[in-house]
């Protein structure tokens, strides 16, 4: 299996992904379109994206779930742990400034605080790490993975310095095929998109199926068609499988209320979900 992720190596998608899938083959991308794009034309290629992070909320790829459309397969709650790397031989007296995405370093402000470190954006934590071993000066550090420290040969300074110790990211894994699990005792979430008529109280009068039916909602976001600020579109979660026949109806009943609607997959639950309930 080929996976690709955004970011370079050492990233926190990458390694997701090896923790999901050991012995997949993993290919970086610059950005995010570029992952669903080869995901997008190649049904040989899945694409690991982070959806929200437990912590500092969406990510922003839901413009890009809209755009194409692939097969949501699998979701994975992964945890987050920051560690503050730096080069062979430095301390934590030693580091002055840190490098890292801004989500990290906000995931990890009162360590930073704490020992009155300069925050130093870059655009991800695994090219923090990169950078700073580049240098190679002791007074610089990175928050990032531990699979950077093994990737650019750096030390492991302090880990697990994030403020919540329990920082999980959303991932899902994606694909260009339509693949649906046959029902059984599992627990399943279905994944949906849908755009409502333009009329008074639709979103109300599209929800209630829903609430008849007993379907929860774990998710309901809306965002802005390209270049509108007066359409919406909604990326929606909710607990069940498609062929379960109280998810049959209320999906009936919000077709009728809309003027686009797809579906992005359905797939089993993370185990993350019961032990958060």
């Amino acid at each position: 299996m080929k996976i690709v992720y955004q970011g370079i190596p050492g990233s926190y998608s990458e390694s997701c992904a090896k923790k999901m899938f050991p012995n997949a083959e993993t290919i970086a991308c610059k950005t995010f379109d570029e992952c669903f794009e080869k995901a997008f034309n190649s049904s040989e290629i899945k694409a690991i994206i982070p959806e929200s992070n437990k912590t500092t909320g969406n990510i922003g790829v839901e413009y890009l779930i809209f755009k194409y459309r692939l097969n949501i397969y699998k979701e994975y709650f992964f945890p987050i742990n920051h560690n503050l790397v730096g080069i062979k031989g430095s301390s934590l007296n030693d580091i002055k400034d840190v490098y890292s995405h801004a989500q990290a370093l906000s995931q990890s402000s009162q360590f930073i605080k704490k020992n009155n470190l300069n925050e130093n954006v870059r655009a991800d934590t695994a090219g923090s790490a990169k950078y700073i071993s580049e240098v190679g000066d002791i007074t610089k550090g990175a928050i990032a993975s531990t699979l950077s420290a093994e990737i650019y040969n750096l030390k492991i300074i302090s880990k697990n310095i994030q403020d919540d110790k329990e920082n999980f990211t959303r991932f899902l894994i994606m694909g260009n095929e339509i693949i649906q699990p046959d029902i059984d005792k599992s627990k399943y979430i279905t994944s949906f998109l849908f755009k409502l008529k333009s009329k008074p109280a639709a979103l109300y009068s599209a929800l209630s199926g829903f609430a008849i039916n007993g379907v929860n909602m774990t998710k309901l976001q809306s965002f802005p068609e390209k270049n509108s600020f007066s359409s919406f579109f909604f990326l929606c979660d909710i607990e069940g499988h498609l062929d379960q026949k109280k998810i049959k109806n209320s999906l009936e009943e919000l077709a009728f209320h809309c003027e686009d609607m797809h579906i992005l997959g359905v797939y089993e639950a993370h185990s993350f979900r019961e032990k958060n309930n």
